[in-house]
Formats: structure tokens, sequence, C-alpha cells
């Protein structure tokens, strides 16, 4: 299969509109923000439509005109807080209305399918995440 690199414009807006008629997309996520739990221009993850999003979802969500990937780690209300998994600091803040889709699965290159998990223990280890962080990327 060739791989094709879209801009995020196009790629999104056609990811939206499918996910809009019910239907799962694939894409392949990039950059480094949600490691260690999706590895960007490595990793595939499944999107499929939801209207709703609870803290520790993996959302795709449309705010200041770029599309972010990150975990949801607040909710108020019609509001959503977020975070990359491998970022120490920055967090973005959006509406519900500003959601696309949820990631339901992570497939490796292996072929491997993982359902992600709400990440509770590394969300509590946000103090550490710098020198966990560190320790990964020396390993991998």
């Amino acid at each position: 299969m060739d791989k094709r690199i879209i801009p995020n414009e196009i790629l999104f807006t056609e990811v939206d509109a499918i996910l809009r008629e019910g239907r799962e997309a694939v894409i392949t996520p990039t950059g480094n923000s949600m490691l260690p739990f999706i590895r960007g221009g490595v990793d595939r993850v499944v999107l499929k439509r939801r209207e709703e999003a609870c803290v520790g979802d993996i959302v795709l969500v449309r705010t200041g005109g770029r599309y972010i990937l990150h975990r949801v780690v607040d909710t108020d209300g019609s509001a959503l807080t977020l975070m990359g998994d491998g970022n120490i600091r920055g967090q973005e803040r959006c509406s519900t209305a500003d959601l696309i889709g949820m990631v339901t699965e992570v497939i490796r290159p292996s072929g491997r399918h993982i359902t992600p998990g709400k990440a509770r223990l590394w969300r509590a280890l946000r103090p550490a995440r710098r020198y966990l962080l560190a320790i990964y990327r020396r390993l991998f």
C-alpha cells in the first residue's frame, strides 16, 4: 500500500464526513504528543463518531482552526480539557461541539489491535512524565 501525505484540512474534512455517515476511519497520526501509547507515523488509529467524551478518552477535535488528537483530562459541562500523553505541560480547551470522533483502537505495525484504556495510572504520573518519557525515548 502506498503512503500519501494529505494536508490536515483536506484529510480531516473527509474523516469528519465519513464519521458523520456512521462509518469508521483509520488514520496514521503524526507527532509525538501521544507517546508512549500512540507512536506518530508508526501506529494507526481507528476513529468512530461520538457526541460526547469522558475523562480518559482519546478524541479528535477541531479547535482554533487546527485538528488535535489528545486525551480528555477533564470535562465541565459542554467543555473538554485535553492533553497529549506525551506532553509534560500544556492543555487545550474546547467545546463538545468541536468533537469529531474518538479513538476506539490503536493498530500496531504488527497488525495487533489494542483497545485504548483510560490511562488512569499514566494521568496520575503526570509529575513524573518528563523522566518516564526521557527513558522511553532513549529505549525506543
